[in-house]
């Protein structure tokens, strides 16, 4: 099997992406001559930047254009590839494998396009708990008969990305802690409103033993304003981010792609987490770095949530707000004596 080519299809948003990492180097620990091709969006492809375990990034789309399906199976075929794993299920792709006369396809659960391939599948119907969403990505080579020795996902930075997060961390100072706040999740999950990111953010700025780092690329106006924060992420591009990311001291944000963006790097993290089943740290938590994690009280879903996860900011008795993440921010640096009660 030292012929293998294989295409891992993951047309989904960042953390996802990041989340697929570990599939290339499981490969590669297993069989080192194999070719790894991953198809994803254009806006996800830097994840794979400078990755010596992926030998090619196909895009789907290019300058924000979807590309042609003829256009995209001639790209196809001409790597002859011998397996494809298909992450999401996803029928335009699921057509794409088929006709690029790939022998080995592998998809997730049972659409009727999938059958009508011929595609093989991994069952996504039930979660187990506990099992983690990374876990449930290695179910395609499993296929292969490779079980996974780890699955924590990496990110790559080269050699002059490192002297450039070096260089940033000295403009700032070697006396202060860099603390990075990512804002929003592009309502993907349950997250703080603006207004206690706001509180969040004045308060650890006032503080002179500590800069904040603000990592949105589009930065909410109640935020842009708060003197003394450094906004380096704004109207750039991921691979900006990943290398912001790769300064910081902790990055405090929801369950979102900069948290697992920050996992890869091992960034230590500082999350809120909704803890219903299908949004819960058991399945969506950080991986491989030091990570703390905070939820709402035993009764809160129950009792105040609005039942949608996309719809909570975690307000209300039992609920999350910045004061909660003041007091958890000093149990994890307990040097810089954060009062969670005090007021600018």
């Amino acid at each position: 099997m030292s012929s293998l080519r294989i295409l891992i299809a993951r047309p989904d948003r960042i953390g996802d992406v990041v989340l697929s990492t570990a599939i290339p180097r499981e490969v590669k620990r297993e069989y080192p001559d194999s070719y790894v091709v991953m198809l994803v969006r254009e806006q996800t492809k830097d994840i794979f930047l400078h990755n010596p375990l992926v030998n090619e990034v196909i895009t789907l789309d290019e300058n924000g254009v979807e590309k042609s399906f003829s256009h995209l199976l001639m790209e196809i075929r001409s790597f002859s590839f011998t397996h494809a794993f298909m992450l999401l299920p996803n029928e335009r792709i699921n057509w794409l494998l088929f006709l690029s006369s790939i022998p080995n396809r592998v998809g997730v659960g049972h659409k009727l396009y999938q059958f009508l391939a011929f595609t093989k599948y991994v069952d996504r119907k039930k979660y187990i708990e506990n099992r983690h969403e990374s876990d449930y990505c290695l179910d395609m080579i499993r296929k292969l008969g490779i079980e996974p020795r780890s699955i924590v996902p990496e990110i790559y930075l080269s050699d002059a990305e490192k002297q450039e997060a070096e260089n940033f961390r000295r403009s700032i100072s070697s006396e202060k802690k860099i603390i990075g706040i990512n804002t929003t999740s592009g309502g993907s999950t349950a997250n703080l409103p603006l207004t206690e990111y706001s509180q969040l953010i004045k308060k650890l700025s006032a503080m002179k033993n500590i800069q904040v780092v603000v990592t949105d690329y589009n930065v909410p106006e109640q935020i842009e304003n708060i003197p003394g924060v450094l906004f380096p992420v704004k109207n750039t591009s991921l691979r900006k981010l990943i290398k912001v990311v790769a300064t910081l001291d902790i990055l405090i944000s929801a369950s979102t792609g900069p948290m697992h963006v920050a996992a890869a790097l091992k960034i230590p993290t500082l999350s809120v987490f909704c803890p219903l089943p299908a949004c819960s740290p058991n399945l969506w938590g950080p991986l491989g770095n030091k990570s703390e994690v905070i939820l709402p009280e035993a009764n809160y879903c129950s009792n105040v949530c609005p039942g949608d996860p996309k719809k909570c900011a975690f307000e209300g008795a039992g609920g999350i707000n910045h004061k909660n993440i003041l007091t958890s921010l000093n149990k994890i640096f307990p040097e810089l004596r954060i009062n969670a009660e005090s007021i600018l």
